[in-house]
């Protein structure tokens, strides 16, 4: 029991930096690159014996304690990223390298107080526990985010939003020709769904609940359930030339547990996007088949959609919450 609760804890914190080989080139998060950094979370002994003892005695000093440590463990990691920065100045042959590991260096320095304050959140959530990143129902825990709140395992599939269209009579999507799921794609994420698409479907999965409520997530909720996204996760990005079954990458699990959080389709979130120029935008998060790999990241938060908008890269997931 405490081994898989030592090995629940390393997925949520911080990483460690190693290099591996890529054997398919399409697959590199840095296009001309034959290596690219490996991240691992690792958990060092100091933050489980932390852990330990605020969930054994949670008090503000052991908050503290558990915070000072988290900080510095953050504050290596953006000083590795620096230090491989400063190498790819020296070493790399492709200026897009040098761009890429600036563009993470900067965003990790940006974003050190949320991150920090994500993981904080965590590894003091009480759901915390061995068998919390188990799908039982199709469903998990949101560490992080309110006690009842949980997110779906992966996208919502053809199958499953044909089965609302049979009882709703809705429009179906712009790509299924006489209202039928294209061939072959039942397990694809449904797409070409516009954000009040979006939110019929979680209506109608509500109104079929006397015990829960469903609805999109918020831009933060996903984060949590995302996690950071390791830089050698494989996904459907810039790998194929359409969806694929929400599954095709199922060893690609998220903080949560959950698949298919980046690439594929962009999800849609009830939140609005960083740096919008104009309101009335809804964010969407994790990239698609088509986005630079870049944008899947799980920080990425600039990406917004009209929510009248639809797209062949554009679906969404649910979170469920009880009532």
């Amino acid at each position: 029991m405490k081994n898989r609760f030592i090995s629940l804890l390393a997925v949520l914190c911080f990483v460690s930096v190693a290099e591996v080989s890529y054997a398919e080139k399409d697959t590199r998060p840095f296009k001309f690159s034959t290596t690219t950094e490996k991240e691992r979370p690792e958990l060092n002994e100091e933050t489980k014996q932390l852990i330990a003892a605020y969930r054994k005695n949670p008090s503000d000093a052991n908050l503290k304690a558990l915070r000072k440590q988290v900080e510095l463990n953050y504050d290596k990691v953006i000083e590795r990223k620096k230090a491989k920065l400063e190498e790819l100045k020296r070493t790399a042959r492709h200026k897009s390298k040098i761009r890429e590991m600036e563009e993470i260096v900067d965003e990790v320095v940006r974003d050190r107080a949320n991150r920090i304050e994500q993981s904080m959140r965590r590894f003091t959530d009480s759901r915390l526990v061995p068998g919390a990143r188990d799908a039982k129902d199709g469903f998990l825990p949101v560490l992080g985010a309110a006690q009842n709140v949980f997110v779906a395992y992966a996208p919502v599939t053809c199958e499953e939003y044909a089965e609302f269209l049979k009882e709703s009579r809705k429009k179906a999507p712009t790509d299924w020709k006489d209202g039928k799921i294209p061939e072959g794609k039942n397990r694809h994420p449904v797409v070409n769904v516009s954000y009040s698409d979006a939110e019929a479907y979680c209506k109608w999965l509500s109104r079929k609940s006397k015990k829960y409520i469903y609805r999109l997530p918020t831009a933060e909720e996903w984060e949590l359930a995302a996690g950071h996204m390791p830089k050698d996760a494989e996904f459907n990005c810039t790998v194929m030339k359409t969806t694929c079954p929400v599954d095709k990458y199922a060893k690609t699990l998220s903080a949560s547990g959950a698949v298919d959080m980046w690439g594929n389709c962009w999800e849609w979130t009830s939140s609005k996007p960083e740096n919008a120029e104009t309101s009335g935008l809804n964010a969407v998060k994790g990239g698609s088949f088509q986005s630079p790999r870049m944008s899947c990241r799980t920080e990425f938060r600039e990406e917004g959609r009209k929510p009248t908008s639809i797209s062949e890269d554009l679906g969404f997931r649910v979170i469920r919450e009880e009532r």
